[in-house]
């Protein structure tokens, strides 16, 4: 499993694992099972028990093929929906633990996942998918032709440390937490924040911690009640230890 080196806007350096190739068509798999899984059962149910199919014998084509698109919509537009709806993830992806996120360790936003949707339909309509997986074999960030296009990259979520004593501040049993808003943040916000904190306070940059400071209360509505930024900060990070350590 090939490692992904990734420098923030704040000039961090934070290394991912990438998830295999192997990791990633066992995802597909997954997420195509349960598209089939879907399909059977719009059958049995519309056009075997309902009988929609004797009501569109006597109908035109352009009908027809309506109908077929709007019960193939939530097929085709699959991936998309639920890379945007779960931050990354389709249910395969949840299954394999894999996420897709930006090449500067934040979070991919609508645009990334409608970029990497359209790719996908251009990868499978050329070759079945071959020409995505030779992209994935040759890309040394393991990247298919919509992560190139987007920005993207997917990443193993599978670590033999825990997350939280990886990038989190610790907590004691009786810790009392202050900002339940912190849950707004995800696993990768949480990491580039602690990160970009205390390479910030090393280098004594007091500025980058007030602007870090501004960028969390924007992005979760926390308002500081800290008192200064460095100590805001510090609670954030063991708030978020806290609420994910007891979900």
């Amino acid at each position: 499993m090939s490692e992904l080196s990734i420098t923030t806007t704040q000039n961090v350096n934070i290394n991912f694992k990438a998830a295999s190739v192997g990791e990633r068509l066992v995802a597909q798999l997954v997420d195509l099972l349960v598209k089939i899984a879907y399909l059977i059962v719009v059958y049995f149910l519309f056009f075997y028990w309902i009988g929609l199919n004797d009501y569109m014998k006597d109908a035109d084509q352009w009908s027809v093929m309506a109908v077929i698109m709007l019960f193939g919509l939530p097929v085709i537009f699959y991936s998309l929906v639920q890379e945007s709806l779960w931050e990354g993830q389709t249910f395969g992806k949840k299954l394999t633990k894999i996420k897709v996120i930006k090449l500067d360790g934040y979070q991919a936003g609508f645009g990334d996942y409608l970029i990497r949707w359209l790719f996908r339909l251009i990868e499978i309509s050329i070759g079945n998918g071959i020409v995505g997986l030779i992209a994935m074999v040759v890309s040394s960030k393991n990247q298919r032709l919509g992560d190139m296009a987007a920005g993207t990259a997917v990443i193993s979520l599978k670590n033999d440390i825990s997350i939280n004593h990886t990038i989190l501040q610790e907590v004691n049993d009786d810790y009392v937490p202050t900002y339940p808003l912190v849950i707004k943040l995800s696993d990768n916000d949480a990491r580039i924040i602690k990160e970009t904190f205390e390479a910030a306070v090393k280098n004594k940059d007091y500025k980058l911690v007030f602007k870090l400071r501004e960028k969390i209360e924007s992005v979760t509505g926390i308002k500081n009640q800290s008192g200064n930024d460095t100590d805001f900060i510090r609670t954030v990070l063991k708030d978020y230890n806290y609420y994910t350590r007891n979900m």
